[in-house]
């Protein structure tokens, strides 16, 4: 492969990873939003949780299929652009997938039926539980998916046979020592992606005058979450940024800025890491804290790009930046969360349209961080794609660069016109509300069409 197709493939790849991470950070956290939602509907017989079950599960309907959808497209992309991966790590990813699909994906398929048409035709416990095991099945997908990204950033467990890498001990390839910092951070980047959009959707039918008592229940809702589980996820950040510092000290130098190894070194707020020149200009630092962050020593020994040679080093700027606006992004969730307990108390959570608006602004918030998170990850290990045994160059297949551009701009054109149309359906459904989500089919015994149970109210 060329140096140009290199370039598309991995553009390539990125567009579409893009797009699917976005569905399962939601889903994630939806499925179990609507384990909680139907539980507290079995325990206290109040119709509004089972009125917010039917509005959120229509739009997890939608989401969830999206979601199989741009991850067909991302296996496909292994065979076609990256065939040299699949050949020389296939015996370890291959496997790690394959136990996704047996143990997660076919568990979430056997029960979603069940829980999208099964209202009326199954008992009440059956139908909870069908539930209850979707959501099991998003966290066990979530294990396998992450196990296998793991591995590729803090590969262990491996031997190599004839040029091949080739499992030596399984369990220290699942749980790879990067594995159990990534697989939290992940999951709770999921519940808050979805806490902030379900805390946006309550804060639009407030904001227009619709205080219903779905509308206040979903809010506070998500704004409990928002305020319980941000402070746990700047915890778990922490930990695994100590974690990456361990195993890969040069993504880390990328996302701080540092080019000379130094003690003491400060946190560089803003400036533009120059890969040219070798320094990051019109840095604002704060003296020390960046040692003190990233070691928890005032001293501690930070290294600098300069330690690797200029083409074992990742794209400073851009992950200079990312990781900036993930961690911004994170603390304005965690004032989202403090304010929210600050107007609970004074009994003005409803009332403060200000804050609704702020609610409502940062709906998307979730998603941009997972997005930022990701490209700070992945972008962070190049120029490996197993981190130093395998480069990304090395991993390609030998497809011309006319290929490469084709197949880019089918999918660039073919994802903007099948998810935009699913999140125009999406909206559609969010502007209607949950006051106005059908009845459920009582079982007429009729044949249903798979997204029967997304369709609006006429």
């Amino acid at each position: 492969m060329t140096a140009d197709a290199l370039d598309l493939a991995r553009i390539q790849f990125a567009f579409t990873v893009s797009f699917h991470i976005l569905f399962p950070a939601f889903t994630i956290g939806l499925a179990s939003y609507l384990a909680v939602l139907e539980g507290l509907w079995l325990k206290t017989g109040r119709d509004v949780y089972r009125q917010l079950y039917r509005f959120w599960v229509r739009i997890f309907a939608v989401s969830f299929g999206m979601g199989v959808v741009s991850g067909v497209v991302m296996s496909y992309q292994f065979g076609t652009n990256w065939s040299r991966l699949s050949d020389l790590a296939g015996d370890i990813l291959g496997p790690l997938l394959t136990y996704e699909v047996l143990t997660a994906f076919f568990l979430e398929a056997g029960f979603l039926g069940i829980m999208l048409f099964g209202w009326g035709r199954v008992g009440k416990g059956l139908h909870f539980l069908a539930t209850l095991l979707v959501a099991v099945g998003t966290l066990i997908s979530s294990f396998w998916i992450l196990s296998a990204n793991s591995w590729m950033h803090t590969p262990t467990g491996y031997a190599v046979v004839d040029g091949r890498f080739v499992p030596a001990d399984w369990m220290e390839i699942i749980f790879n020592p990067s594995f159990p910092y990534r697989l939290v951070h992940m999951v709770l980047a999921a519940y808050l992606t979805t806490a902030f959009a379900v805390g946006a959707v309550g804060a639009w039918h407030l904001l227009r005058r619709q205080r219903t008592e779905a509308a206040k229940i979903m809010f506070s809702m998500a704004l409990w979450m928002a305020a319980l589980v941000t402070p746990l996820q700047i915890v778990a950040g922490d930990a695994h940024g100590l974690n990456t510092l361990e195993h890969q000290p040069a993504k880390i130098a990328a996302m701080e800025g540092h080019w000379e190894t130094q003690r003491g070194a400060p946190l560089i707020l803003f400036g533009w890491p120059d890969m040219a020149t070798e320094e990051t200009k019109w840095a604002l630092e704060i003296p020390h804290l960046g040692s003190l962050i990233l070691t928890h020593e005032w001293d501690g020994e930070i290294k600098g790009l300069k330690e690797w040679a200029p083409a074992d080093r990742p794209n400073a700027p851009l992950i200079f930046w990312t990781f900036r606006i993930m961690v911004g992004i994170g603390f304005a969730m965690l004032g989202l969360g403090l304010l929210s307990l600050w107007l609970r108390r004074r009994k003005r959570l409803y009332d403060s349209r200000w804050f609704l608006r702020l609610a409502l602004l940062m709906g998307p918030a979730g998603f941009l961080a997972v997005l930022c998170g990701w490209i700070t990850t992945e972008s962070g290990r190049q120029p490996w794609v197993i981190y130093g045994l395998l480069r990304t160059a090395d991993a390609a297949s030998p497809v011309p660069v006319g290929s490469v551009g084709f197949s880019l701009a089918l999918f660039v054109a073919a994802y903007l016109i099948v998810f935009g149309a699913g999140l125009f359906y999406i909206l559609r459904l969010v502007a209607k509300g949950p006051d106005e989500a059908p009845e459920p089919d009582s079982g007429s015994g009729k044949p249903m069409r798979p997204l029967s149970a997304a369709e609006p109210a006429e």
